[in-house]
């Protein structure tokens, strides 16, 4: 019994060391193709539509709730320790150094990277990828470059834009329930604000786009069994790009802070 768990362990292990050397090689071929950026530039502008803006109504709903939940949590923790002066300045850091990057990254990881899975593993159990590969076009180049290039450049942005209205859905809840005035709410966000916090939290989400990317176009060329393996596929994406959001931040954040 322990013979057969151990090979059963060691199996594991090999199989886990095997792909993640098939990925390290993936996103070695994908920076050498970044020499065929000018000629892919069509492709790219239209993953970063399909990544970011077609990302931004549902981004949009997770922040400003976010930022109101952190709101109330705030105003819990600072009663009776702090004045609620405070309030603008707690809320803000925890959106921009943890809620913001994290948060987004997994919206994203279930919306697009699931997305990528599914498209490239449709595309390789229907033999697309092979045409492809026949007609002399890399696969790379045409269809993982661009995706992991555009989840690098909108993830940043779609942060921003995700850390404004979750900051403002928190003064909202602040000023409206809570009885934090525009100027003493802002007053705080501005006095413990720190550009640092910012980069941080900026860096997390190109790690984050470019692992969410990265793996849905590995899972997706390595799909097989039909529908059934795409649906696999699907969700193997989101459960793996969730979990190594999560652990990458937490070294992410040893490193930062």
């Amino acid at each position: 019994m322990i013979t057969k768990f151990l090979q059963k362990l060691g199996e594991k292990i090999l199989n886990l060391l095997q792909e993640i050397g098939q990925v390290t090689n993936l996103l070695v071929d994908i920076v050498k193709s970044f020499k065929t950026i000018p000629r892919s530039k069509k492709i790219i502008l239209y993953q970063m539509e399909h990544i970011g803006v077609n990302s931004l109504p549902l981004v949009s709903i997770i922040a400003v709730f976010t930022g109101a939940v952190s709101a109330w949590q705030a105003a819990y923790q600072l009663k009776g320790i702090a004045p609620m002066s405070f309030l603008g300045g707690t809320t803000s850091r925890a959106i921009i150094t943890e809620l913001g990057p994290v948060l987004t990254g997994i919206v994203i990881a279930g919306r697009v990277g699931a997305s990528i899975a599914a498209e490239l593993g449709t595309m390789k159990v229907t033999e697309q990828i092979d045409a492809l590969e026949t007609m002399a076009i890399s696969p790379i180049r045409y269809l993982a470059m661009p995706r992991f290039l555009a989840s690098v450049l909108t993830m940043p942005l779609l942060v921003i834009f995700a850390d404004t209205i979750a900051v403002f859905g928190a003064y909202v809840v602040s000023n409206y329930f809570l009885g934090v005035s525009f100027s003493v709410f802002f007053l705080s966000v501005k006095r413990f604000f720190k550009i640092s916090d910012l980069i941080a939290g900026l860096v997390k989400t190109v790690v984050f786009g470019g692992v969410t990317s990265l793996l849905g176009c590995h899972i997706g060329f390595r799909t097989e069994g039909g529908a059934e393996g795409v649906g696999l596929s699907t969700i193997r994406s989101f459960v793996l790009s969730a979990a190594l959001i999560l652990i990458l931040d937490y070294f992410l954040w040893m490193l930062f802070f």
